[in-house]
């Protein structure tokens, strides 16, 4: 299948993986069509939409964040639609934003009202930081950006046509359920929330749950039960002398890389 370059990532997300495809793409497998891929913690889907699979098991656990990835792929026009009547405003984004504090209004909405509303506070808020409080609220303050691109609508639409495949599919659910169905010609990408490498670099405000060391455990099981399945995988995480003791055993590789910390603003 021969790769559209207008597909790529719709949305701004923490730990977004733009910047280093170069440097992940000796890593990954050569031919899309020879393996099903796999990446259960989609986020904003950069080695994603950058290598296009033909066949792809995507999953995040955050709803929110699949149903945007839903809409693209079932009703783009709609979404658009609704994307062109939002404005670039403070008063209006905190109309917006506070929907979801009124759980009754919140729960009239449509989804695809819902997946418009995360595009647009995406686009328009400080520092495109998707980030809720521990009642599941959005909670990041307006972005003050003089001429956001709140519709994107040559990159919606070629994104809602890959997601179209039927052979593109995607789940919100526990990234261990995903990994469970994979055959074994598969190559699975794992970016999870990162151990943080400081008391006050500790990022995992996009769900509910966060991300503790205990879980690093779970996934670093997993891990071991994809190596004992034949299953090709690449994870990514901080540097920290915990990641690089859970993953001491041998049979890991593991290659350092430099990255920037910052979230960038995309278009």
């Amino acid at each position: 299948m021969t790769k559209n370059p207008l597909v790529a990532p719709v949305l701004k997300w923490v730990g977004g993986k733009r910047q280093l495809f170069e440097t992940f793409e000796p890593l990954l497998p050569k031919k899309n069509s020879a393996y099903t891929y796999c990446e259960p913690f989609l986020g904003g889907g950069a080695i994603f939409f950058k290598l296009q699979p033909t066949k792809a098991y995507v999953n995040d656990i955050n709803e929110d964040l699949i149903l945007v990835y839903t809409a693209i792929r079932d009703e783009v026009e709609n979404l658009i639609e609704i994307l062109s009547t939002y404005k670039n405003d403070a008063k209006f984004f905190y109309e917006i934003r506070d929907l979801d504090r009124d759980k009754k209004k919140f729960s009239e909405l449509s989804d695809i009202e819902r997946a418009a509303r995360i595009i647009y506070l995406n686009k328009t808020c400080f520092n495109g930081l998707y980030r809720v409080n521990n009642a599941g609220e959005f909670n990041t303050p307006f972005g003050n950006y003089r001429n956001p691109n709140i519709v994107n609508a040559p990159t919606l639409l070629a994104v809602s046509k890959y997601l179209n495949s039927p052979k593109i599919i995607l789940s919100s659910c526990d990234y261990s359920e995903v990994l469970l169905s994979l055959p074994k010609k598969s190559f699975v990408y794992l970016d999870p929330p990162y151990d943080p490498v400081s008391a006050t670099s500790n990022f995992t405000g996009y769900s509910k749950g966060g991300f503790n060391r205990d879980e690093q455990i779970r996934l670093r099981d997993c891990c071991d039960d994809l190596s004992e399945r034949g299953i090709k995988f690449m994870l990514s995480n901080s540097d920290t002398e915990f990641i690089r003791e859970i993953y001491s055993n041998p049979a890991y590789n593991i290659i350092q890389v430099k990255a920037k910390r910052a979230l960038q603003r995309e278009n």
